[in-house]
């Protein structure tokens, strides 16, 4: 299967499946919904900002490629979007964890894959992480690959092939500046991330959810 996804697609389709995943009471998302999710502060590298319109095209082309795209509900009014990722590569729940992070936020190393996916799946320790690395390498194409390391780190990162492959020495989408060993420490700071991106989801889902309260009696 050969795809090829652009930013604001790669940032559309992670965001669809962390909010199935984390908020599933919410899901399918609609249109604003998606948008909010899609240029959310916490647990995004880069933070966008996208419109309706650039997330709109970005749901269309991820359709094409019957990645994602609308559901119609008969209890609804509104347009709402799933992602069809696990339609196209049957993933286990470890894979799309990953995955899903890495789209996210660019390449990173298990250790903070670890603490990243807490939300999305509980890992027992590092061998885990590296385990849902290698059956993402070992896929047909490859949609995971492990990045050498860069100077001042003893770690390397993993990034995702959706995009692309990316060449030796390139940084890739969504690079972070160089980071040192990661330490059970920053293993807890990005747990503790997440845990405050659970905070803002939810509190999210809330002004969304009164905002719709509010649409019914307008």
């Amino acid at each position: 299967m050969d795809i090829i996804l652009n930013e604001v697609e790669a940032r559309v389709l992670g965001a669809l499946v962390e909010k199935e995943i984390t908020t599933p009471d919410y899901c399918p998302l609609s249109l604003n919904a998606l948008v909010n999710a899609c240029n959310q502060k916490s647990n995004r590298h880069p933070v966008m900002n996208l419109d309706e319109d650039a997330v709109r095209d970005a749901i269309e082309s991820l359709n094409g490629k019957k990645l994602a795209g609308a559901i119609s509900k008969s209890d609804s009014r509104v347009i709402k979007y799933e992602h069809r990722l696990q339609e196209a590569f049957n993933f286990s729940r470890p894979e799309v964890a990953v995955l899903c992070v890495l789209l996210l936020r660019g390449p990173q190393t298990p250790g903070e894959l670890r603490g990243r996916t807490e939300r999305l799946h509980h890992f027992n320790d590092l061998d885990e992480v590296h385990s849902a690395l290698e059956r993402l390498m070992k896929r047909e194409p490859p949609l995971a690959k492990v990045l050498p390391r860069q100077p001042g780190t003893k770690e390397a990162r993993y990034a995702h092939l959706l995009s692309g492959d990316i060449e030796a020495g390139q940084p890739g989408p969504g690079t972070e500046p160089l980071t040192t060993l990661v330490s059970p420490d920053s293993e807890r700071i990005a747990r503790l991330e997440y845990e405050v991106t659970g905070l803002m989801d939810e509190l999210a889902q809330l002004k969304q959810q009164l905002a719709e309260f509010r649409k019914q009696f307008d």
